[in-house]
């Protein structure tokens, strides 16, 4: 019974896999069981084709007996160490073979058993052992063929003709040629494995990067109007109530936006394959941006419509005139910002300026807010420019292609 759940145990593992005692514990600290279900067909196949020889080349070879079973049982014993120590199976399994041809065996599926070994030494990289194998055994046969017959079983045994050694030389040639055909396709699925393991290892750099983009500038610039707003409320909670509950209003409804954009984040990596549930935010929405920014104290004036963007790009230019406004509210002494947006020539520009003065030792861009919108302009092709005007102030332009290359814009397009 299976206790936990109170119904009949099914069957025993061992029953589908084979017995706990054809398993050992490797290396690397994996499990790998033993090939014993070929080996087993092999074996099988082996022994009643040797049986058929036996008949067809009655009178010509020695008849098989215990021993000669024996050494075919030994040599297909060999190959369950085939994944283990391939070597040892390559060379045992050619003497075993050897011996059995010496002995005057009928010849048969016995050079399958050494082929068998020759492909495992040679799939496992060792090649010098696996031609090392194929050579001992043919040399041996010539010496049994050419010149021991005399002195082995069967009794008045004649040198065997010099075309079979042709024959026997053509199907070497064809096993070597098809094992190393082996050995290089299976080189080349090595290869595409490992290429697409780290295709798909790059593939996730780059979605954890956007997710971290995303999530830095939608909170950097949530935080700071919540800051902003919050210092408002407390200056005036006891002087104008009325205004400090304007503030938490505005720290209610700043907050709650950036709880769902963190949501609808966070949903791409509980959900990878389905849609958002609400579309990602574009330049349409540039007027809340400049109502969140007019809460936290800074007059927007933008010039120029919206252009009609490409997904990702639309994106990347919200985020852009996102980050550069919190990027005023948090640095810059100024309460005023101009936003101007032109496009043409296959691009669209985004220029955001504050009249200054800096009010803190970064104002000058080095931190992650302008490092994020340049890999963002970068994704798409395009550039970014910041840095303090002559007259005082600061600005930040932008130049975002209209088509981004193919890959960046399946990267960005997924934030959709």
């Amino acid at each position: 019974m299976d206790r936990q759940h109170g119904r009949p145990a099914g069957p025993p593992t061992w029953w589908r896999q084979g017995p706990p005692w054809w398993n050992r514990w490797d290396e690397a600290g994996d499990t790998r069981r033993w090939p014993w279900r070929s080996t087993l067909a092999v074996t099988v196949v082996v022994l009643v084709g040797s049986n058929f020889a036996a008949h067809a080349q009655a009178g010509e070879r020695a008849p098989l007996d215990p021993f000669a079973r024996a050494l075919l049982l030994v040599g297909c014993a060999l190959l369950l160490l085939r994944r283990r120590h391939p070597v040892l199976v390559a060379y045992g399994t050619a003497l075993a073979a050897m011996v059995y041809l010496g002995a005057g065996y009928p010849y048969g599926p016995v050079f399958f058993i050494v082929a068998l070994g020759f492909f495992s030494a040679l799939a496992a990289g060792r090649r010098t052992a696996a031609w090392g194998a194929v050579l001992l055994l043919w040399a041996g046969h010539l010496l049994v063929a050419h010149w021991l017959y005399r002195w082995l079983p069967p009794s008045g045994d004649t040198s065997a003709p010099w075309g079979q050694e042709l024959v026997i030389a053509a199907w070497v040639a064809a096993i070597v040629a098809v094992a190393e055909l082996t050995r290089v396709r299976r080189e080349q699925w090595d290869r595409e494995r490992a290429e697409r393991a780290q295709a798909a290892r790059r593939r996730a750099d780059q979605e954890r990067l956007r997710i971290a983009q995303e999530l830095h500038d939608v909170l950097a610039h949530s935080i700071s109007v919540i800051n902003v707003q919050a210092g408002v409320g407390l200056a005036l909670l006891d002087s104008d109530p009325e205004q400090a509950r304007t503030a938490l209003t505005t720290i209610k409804s700043a907050s709650k936006e950036a709880l769902g954009e963190v949501r609808q984040v966070l949903d791409t990596l509980r959900t990878p394959g389905d849609a958002p549930r609400a579309p990602a935010p574009g330049l349409d929405r540039l007027s809340e941006l400049v109502e969140q920014a007019s809460s936290a104290g800074l007059t927007v004036t933008v010039e120029g419509r919206p252009p009609r963007l490409p997904p990702g790009t639309d994106l990347a230019a919200f985020r852009i005139v996102q980050e550069a406004l919190t990027n005023v509210v948090r640095h810059s002494g100024s309460r005023n910002a101009r936003v101007r947006l032109e496009h043409g020539g296959g691009a669209v520009r985004l220029r955001i300026d504050d009249d200054g003065p800096a009010t803190g030792a970064d104002a000058g861009g080095s931190g992650n807010g302008l490092a994020g919108m340049r890999e963002r302009a970068a994704a798409l092709g395009g550039t970014i420019e910041a840095g303090p005007r002559a007259d005082g102030g600061f600005r930040v332009l932008a130049v975002l292609p209209l088509t981004a290359e193919p890959g960046e814009a399946e990267v960005e397009g997924r934030a959709r």
